[in-house]
């Protein structure tokens, strides 16, 4: 038994080796200079794309961001999926609230049944662009930006080998939900993935329109569940690559409970199942992260229950040092980020030992949850968001099954928890 617990031990030290080693690199990135932001007269026309389906709980300080970018020329184009949508009235408000004059609502006029929605509206809007946008940025609802956003966006654009630039999100661990803690640890890890595999994040992202034609990135989403994860390889081929801007890692104080995260967290894996061509690694990560500690808690339970104590509490003591080794790695990104939430003008998390102790406990379970979440992954195909439901049969060969609008009823009751 000792002589197991040892060789698991072993393989558990060499895979927080390479753990700390990808924590540091991203923590390296976050350090790192940031580029200095183009001039007012070098900015390209750009156009911010919103798709919307359903009310998200900030999409109203969402648009209000949005509209107040310190950036000379551009345009927010909103396409919502139905003028019955609750998004639409709440869009309506907020720009005769702010007497917005470079924004244009729409409502999505053609839902096309080979890819997602989200890639009809975008679609629409790309297509009915005229030639003077150089840029499409494209956000999600649950972005809530500052207004250096765009800027520091569409800087890195003005390199000829980057063809696109993203940021990533960023959750806090507090709340009324266990979910919201869950979905933050996982949140951690899919950061440090998404840095080290060049996994773009749609809720902020700016392509060159000339990309988008060259690449005929808008053919692809016409028969994608995603738009985002796939531009990594895409722009591959043609030797563009997709820049990372640390700056603009945003902040989301959306909680979630825990009934609707482990199917959240099985779309997400779909995704990139579907459309990243390092899905082998991603995969790996996550059995290596979940499989080898909970083979010495097994290992725990076995020789506890057959009466070995020794080996119980060696194989014990060795789970509770990962574990906490975690944790830790989980603190100092939460210090690495916090610099950058903190020069958006946004509250940073307190950690308290309080907090600290929710993220130790919440740990193992998001192990389990997320394990779980892997496995039925692998058989889904069907998707159901938001009311409405996808058959999934390969990368592009997506069916819009059913259909209808998004109404107010469909709200969740509390008015904090993501859709």
């Amino acid at each position: 038994m000792n002589e197991l617990i040892i060789f698991l031990s072993r393989c558990l030290l060499s895979w927080l080796a390479v753990q700390v080693c990808s924590v540091l690199a991203l923590l390296w990135c976050l350090s790192s200079r940031p580029q200095d932001p183009l001039l007012d007269e070098e900015l390209p026309k750009t156009a911010i794309i919103l798709c919307l389906r359903g009310a998200d709980p900030f999409l109203p300080n969402c648009l209000r961001s949005l509209l107040h970018q310190d950036y000379p020329n551009y345009n927010l184009k909103l396409v919502v999926d139905s003028i019955e949508d609750p998004a639409w009235q709440i869009a309506h408000n907020t720009i005769n609230e702010l007497g917005a004059t470079n924004v244009d609502i729409q409502p999505l006029k053609i839902v096309r049944n080979s890819c997602s929605l989200k890639c009809s509206s975008l679609i629409q809007a790309v297509s009915e662009l005229d030639e003077s946008y150089e840029v499409v940025a494209l956000v999600d609802a649950d972005t809530v930006v500052h207004p250096n956003w765009l800027r520091e966006l569409v800087t890195p654009l003005n390199n000829p080998k980057v063809g696109a630039t993203t940021g990533n999100r960023w959750y806090v661990p507090t709340g009324r939900y266990w979910g919201t803690v869950v979905r933050y640890i996982w949140n951690v890890s899919a950061l440090v993935q998404m840095f080290l595999y060049g996994i773009p994040w749609g809720g902020t992202l700016a392509v060159k329109t000339s990309v988008l034609h060259q690449t005929g990135l808008l053919d692809k989403w016409g028969k994608a569940f995603g738009e985002d994860t796939m531009i990594r390889s895409i722009l591959g081929k043609y030797k563009l690559k997709v820049q990372f801007v640390p700056s603009l890692i945003m902040l989301n104080r959306e909680e979630c409970d825990l009934p609707s995260l482990r199917y959240w967290f099985q779309r997400q894996l779909l995704s990139s199942r579907l459309y990243h061509p390092l899905w082998i690694a991603v995969a790996t990560d996550v059995i290596f992260t979940i499989m080898l500690p909970n083979l010495l808690l097994l290992v725990f339970f076995a020789a506890w229950l057959i009466g070995e104590g020794d080996s119980a509490n060696l194989a014990l003591s060795w789970y509770v040092s990962y574990m906490l080794a975690l944790v830790m790695l989980i603190l100092f990104l939460e210090l690495g980020v916090q610099p950058e939430i903190r020069a958006q003008g946004q509250q940073v998390t307190k950690l308290s030992a309080a907090v600290i102790g929710k993220i130790a406990i919440t740990l193992p379970f998001t192990q389990w949850i997320y394990g779980l979440a892997m496995l039925a992954s692998f058989q889904m195909p069907t998707v159901h968001w938001r009311g409405v439901t996808y058959q999934v049969q390969g990368p592009w060969n997506i069916r819009l099954v059913e259909y209808r609008p998004y109404h107010l009823q469909d709200q969740p009751s509390d008015r904090k928890v993501s859709l």
